[in-house]
């Protein structure tokens, strides 16, 4: 480790330039494998858990640690935006003719935006340390689309803890953080790990609509609502239907019933997270008539773009067969023959759900 006060000084001001940039979170950790965490991985492939992410597989070799995806990093600058929601993520529940979008989904694509703040944190780190004396560093940026193991990462960094429903918990900003990544050439001191806090609480594994969690700590993603309605390409089987309920992206349940959320506050919330009026409480009769031109206009700048137009007109679908909104049965019906079959199957699906 460089233990130099050049260094040690870096990491401070490496801190207060995360917290400028808009991270909540930040901490190193380093970045040489660990076994337990490659083994959990290895473990929870095996199991076929990953359903139909084949990348989660493939690029297995890189995710067992940093250095397997580049043997030049020693260090994992592990960072966290926070998205706090100011409303109830369930409020909705129950209530038939309205959609359900995961809050993290309801403002600008995550992706950019962390990207973005990385990139510049990433800048300044390379100008840092050259100004230090540190000599020429080499810096890579990562955020949930590559083969990184962010929540791992952020446990080892001290950012929190994967609590019962897999995800990170933090004691200052609950189950609400998006989670990137830095990994450098340049070896820094380690923060501590964060330890479990979980307890004996079970609230998340309680919540599960589908019954995802096999055992604590461990999600089936082929049972998870947010796999199944963002990952899933082909019908979701008919057993996970009528839980969908009215979620059309994605899923908080496990999420915002954890007790750790009352320590969560909106004052550290990125802007660019604040939730679109039009995606708080949508309309499951207008979501019903997009065109694929119409859902690009709708989802411009968000992560929901990702999925196209039929795989969300499906989840749509579905939600409206769960609805007993008679009302929706002219909108169903326009589906019914729509040339994607998946979304003429869940049509068909919907409609026999709202005669019965």
């Amino acid at each position: 480790m460089v233990n130099s006060a050049s260094a040690t000084a870096l990491k401070h001001d490496l801190a207060a330039e995360a917290a400028r940039l808009g991270f909540a979170a930040c901490g190193i950790a380093v970045a040489s494998e660990d076994p337990e965490r490659a083994a959990r991985l290895q473990t929870w492939l095996d199991a076929g858990m990953h359903g139909d992410m084949a990348w989660m597989e493939a690029r297995a070799h890189h995710r067992r640690s940093p250095e397997g995806l580049w043997d030049e990093a020693r260090s994992v600058i592990a960072l966290g935006m926070s998205y706090a929601p100011a409303l109830d993520p369930l409020a909705l529940e129950g209530q038939g003719d309205r959609a359900r979008i995961s809050v993290y989904a309801q403002g600008q694509d995550y992706h950019d935006t962390v990207k973005k703040a990385l990139k510049a944190l990433a800048r300044w780190l390379v100008a840092a340390a050259a100004m230090r004396g540190l000599g020429e560093i080499g810096v890579k940026v990562f955020v949930d689309t590559a083969p990184v193991m962010e929540k791992p990462l952020g446990q080892a960094a001290g950012l929190g803890w994967q609590g019962k429903h897999s995800n990170l918990v933090s004691r200052d900003h609950g189950s609400w953080l998006f989670l990137g990544s830095i990994y450098t050439t340049l070896a820094l001191d380690p923060d501590e790990p964060e330890t479990d806090h979980c307890g004996s609480c079970t609230a998340c594994q309680q919540a599960c609509p589908t019954d995802a969690f096999p055992s604590p700590y461990v999600v089936d993603a082929r049972r998870c609502i947010s796999y199944l309605t963002i990952e899933l390409k082909d019908a979701i089987p008919p057993e996970f239907r009528k839980a969908l309920g009215n979620r059309i992206y994605g899923c908080d349940d496990c999420l915002a019933v954890c007790p750790w959320n009352k320590f969560a506050d909106t004052a550290h919330r990125m802007k660019a997270f604040l939730p679109r009026a039009e995606l708080t409480a949508p309309r499951l009769a207008e979501l019903l008539t997009l065109d694929d031109a119409g859902f690009r206009r709708l989802f411009s700048g968000s992560p929901i773009k990702r999925i196209g137009r039929n795989r969300f007109v499906r989840n749509c679908l579905y939600a409206a067969g769960n609805s007993a909104e008679v009302s929706l049965v002219p909108q169903v019906t326009a589906l019914i023959e729509d040339p994607d079959p998946v979304v003429a199957e869940a049509a068909a699906w919907a409609l026999a759900e709202l005669s019965a």
